[in-house]
């Protein structure tokens, strides 16, 4: 006699495991852009403080190396923007700080549940900080905030930082989900 077999329990977890695959996809990806604009403005800094050093020493080329105008308002935004997109990734690989000096002892759907709650209050906050900071991009937008010395509209570096932070709030109500099955299925997920 044939045995009989229960699909895994949970909300749709074959679904769940696809989300999560184009999500880690959308993630890794934006994690990546923002390693690669941290790579430029590194680049860019060294290039401004080499030129700064530089500056009235080598006064026979046909250029005059010097600092970059502007380069800590590029720095300052590109470093809001690279920031926020590494959030997804870092919440989807479960890379933020934990306390595990009391949960080691708890059973694995102990920790589940605790890491439920604790993507519950995540997505929450997360979810408060984009949608206020996409307020804040809206009234940049309005008012036509410039930089000083770039007149770089204020705008750009808030627009970056609302795409990483709702990403960071769609993964994390995706993780909310996979935290579901996991307790569902008696895993931690650890």
């Amino acid at each position: 006699m044939p045995q009989l077999t229960h699909p895994p329990a949970g909300i749709a977890p074959a679904l769940e495991a696809r989300v999560g695959l184009w999500i880690g996809r959308f993630a890794a990806a934006l994690a990546l852009t923002g390693g690669v604009l941290l790579i430029v403005l590194v680049i860019l800094s060294v290039i401004s403080i080499t030129g700064r050093g530089m500056a009235g020493w080598i006064d026979f080329l046909p250029f005059r190396p010097g600092p970059i105008p502007g380069d800590f308002e590029l720095v300052s935004a590109g470093c809001a923007v690279a920031v926020c997109t590494f959030l997804p990734w870092c919440q989807l690989r479960r890379g933020h700080v934990t306390v595990d000096v009391f949960i080691t002892r708890l059973p694995p759907r102990g920790r589940a549940v605790l890491t439920l709650v604790g993507n519950v209050l995540m997505t929450g906050a997360v979810a408060i900080i984009a949608w206020r900071l996409q307020l804040g991009l809206a009234d940049k937008m309005r008012y036509g905030e410039t930089t000083m010395i770039l007149q770089m509209p204020v705008w750009y570096g808030y627009a970056g930082a609302v795409v990483g932070l709702w990403a960071f709030a769609l993964t994390a109500l995706y993780t909310v989900w996979r935290s579901i099955n996991e307790i569902a299925q008696g895993r931690d997920g650890d």
